[in-house]
This record gives structure tokens, C-alpha cells and sequence, in this order.
């Protein structure tokens, strides 16, 4: 049944995925879009926007008007920040924001979309499951953090309130449409110019966003309030994934470095962004991260959803072909 459905995140990496999979669906699109935001990725594409941020809680009642239903895919991802709280205030407060008001609305469903990044991988590398979840002081950074409490007072309003929110976590997206990009849409592009000449091990579950965002959508009519669900793809180790990206392009396998001897570089990497700006491309965070195997599983997902994700080489290949095609290249 076609709904009005308010998205958060719509001109983003996934947002925008989520925007095109609900149009398909035949759902209109309302869009809380910043007003000096870019809107290319969604051009083509019937959206209703409605200025305003998650920060500005009065904006987000009234993107809200008139729906029933939401999808709250925006957040603030980045591996390191300058000022955590800021990414607070986004990714937890503004979540607080757009569940108050979806039970202001009364809309008939909300899909948070969250994150594997609030489940605790397991040390052996096997595949974690929803069973997993972090607590907050178990995360790792602040985005870690910040995903985790937000995810646990959605749950909190859930039990509390009624609040009638269906959790979906996605593993690592990839895909089209990565304009910023995200850290792991970095690293494929850094690796694909050529620049990603050593690496240090680690797993990442990789998924196409497009599958993703068919995931969310049917979360809005078949996810089980309350709970998550893993939208993932496969388990891939970082040196598979960078073999495979050098060895389409015609260059040589990136060299396997040990991580202890990284710390000092990444502190001075870290120190030097806060003096000149822009992004450390070595974090203590990320090498903290890069001891787990994120491995994951979506066979609830698929019971529940019937949620698919094609090979995560196809995933790569339309990343790649978006960046060639952008210029990015």
C-alpha cells in the first residue's frame, strides 16, 4: 500500500538509495533536507523537501506532517571527528527528535536505521547476529558510541512508549552515488587511483547500498517492531577486497602491514588534521577496529524481510564505474 513516508538523509550515500527504492515502490517521498545541501544525487527522482536539520528539532515535526510513516537513515559518519559532541547531537539527539515526533504524528511505522556498528563482532571471526549487541561503553569511538545510545532509546521508547519502530542495521555499504565519500567508499576509491599500496588485515562485510535500501523499505511493512535486522551482504577480508580492486585495474597485490608499529602515525595524523583541517587518512580508532573481524550475519533479514544482496564483486564494480564516471578517477 502506497504511503507518504518521511525520509531523514535523503541526499546521502544511503539516503539516497532508500529515496529511489520507495519511489519504485510507488511511496511518496517527503525529504528534511538542509537547504545549502546539494540535491544531484537525487535529480530525477519525484522528492517533496522540507528544510530543515536534526538539529533543529521543529523542522523535523513539521517534515513529519501529513505522513505515516518514516525512515530515519541520517547521521553523521565519519571514523574521526574534531568534536564528538557535535556528532552527538546528531546522531542521538536529532533520533530523539524524529521519534518524539513520529509519536506526535502517530504515524503507523518507523524504520531506524542503525547501524552493525552497535553489535560486538566476534573474536574468532565467525559471524555475529542481532543476539550481539553492544553496550555503549563497549563501542569504540564516537560514532560507535553515538549509533549504539541512539539505538538503545529507540528500543527504550519502543518498550516505553509504543513507539512503533523497527530496527535495521546495515553492514558495509558500497555502490553508486558515494559523492562525499563515506571511509569505506574512500578506501575503494584510493585503491582504484592507485594509492592503497599496503593495508592492514582486517574483515568487512560488504553489501550493495541498492540492496540495503530494498531492505529498508521492506522493513517498513515486515520488520518486527522492536527488533533488528542485519542487512548485510558477505564477509570479505580487506586484502581480498584490495586484490581484487588492483588486479581489474592492472596493478600489483597492496603489501600486508603488522598494526602495532601504525599507533604513532596515526596519533601524528590525527594532530596534524586538527592543525590544518580536513581528514586524518590513518585513525587510532581505525586501527582499534581493524583488530575485529566485522563479520556479520542477515539470515534474519532475509526470514523476515525477504532481504537479498547480490555478490559484493558487483557492489565494487558500480562504485568503482559511479566514481570513473563522476571524474573522481
Amino acid at each position: 500500500m502506497a504511503e507518504t513516508v518521511m525520509l531523514t538523509g535523503a541526499t546521502g550515500f544511503l539516503g539516497s538509495a532508500i529515496a529511489r527504492a520507495l519511489v519504485a515502490q510507488g511511496h511518496a517521498v517527503v525529504a528534511l533536507v538542509r537547504p545549502e545541501t546539494p540535491r544531484g544525487v537525487l535529480a530525477g527522482v519525484p522528492v517533496a523537501y522540507v528544510p530543515g536539520d536534526l538539529t533543529d528539532h521543529a523542522s523535523v515535526a513539521t517534515a513529519l506532517v501529513g505522513c505515516t510513516a518514516a525512515i530515519h537513515c541520517a547521521a553523521d559518519y565519519r571514523i574521526w571527528v574534531p568534536d564528538p559532541a557535535r556528532m552527538r547531537a546528531v546522531n542521538v539527539a536529532g533520533t530523539q527528535a524524529v521519534m518524539r515526533a513520529a509519536l506526535a504524528q502517530g504515524v503507523r511505522r518507523v524504520v531506524h536505521v542503525s547501524s552493525v556498528a552497535t553489535l560486538k563482532p566476534h573474536p574468532d571471526g565467525t559471524a555475529a547476529t542481532e543476539a550481539d549487541a553492544a553496550r555503549v561503553e563497549e563501542a569504540i569511538g564516537p560514532y560507535k558510541q553515538s549509533k549504539t545510545e541512539a539505538e538503545r532509546l529507540v528500543e527504550a521508547m519502543v518498550a516505553r512508549d509504543g513507539l512503533p519502530a523497527v530496527i535495521v542495521n546495515p553492514s558495509t555499504p558500497i555502490g553508486p552515488r558515494d559523492r562525499r565519500p563515506t571511509p569505506t567508499g574512500r578506501l575503494i576509491l584510493e585503491a582504484a587511483r592507485g594509492r592503497m599500496p599496503a593495508y592492514v588485515e582486517t574483515g568487512l562485510n560488504l553489501v550493495h547500498v541498492d540492496d540495503v535500501a530494498a531492505g529498508c523499505v521492506a522493513a517498513l511493512e515486515r520488520g518486527a517492531v522492536g527488533e533488528r535486522h542485519i542487512l548485510g551482504g558477505q564477509d570479505v577480508p580487506l586484502g581480498d577486497l584490495l586484490a581484487h580492486i588492483a588486479a581489474g585495474l592492472g596493478r600489483g597485490r597492496p603489501v600486508r602491514l603488522p598494526r602495532a608499529p601504525l599507533y604513532p602515525l596515526a596519533v601524528m595524523s590525527q594532530l596534524w588534521a586538527r592543525l590544518a583541517g580536513g581528514e586524518p587518512m590513518l585513525t587510532v580508532d581505525g586501527l582499534t577496529m581493524a583488530s575485529h573481524w566485522m563479520y556479520f550475519s542477515s539470515a534474519k533479514a532475509e526470514r523476515v524481510l525477504g532481504y537479498t544482496a547480490r555478490p559484493w564483486q558487483a557492489a565494487v564494480a558500480d562504485a568503482i564505474g559511479w566514481f570513473r564516471a563522476e571524474g573522481m578517477l
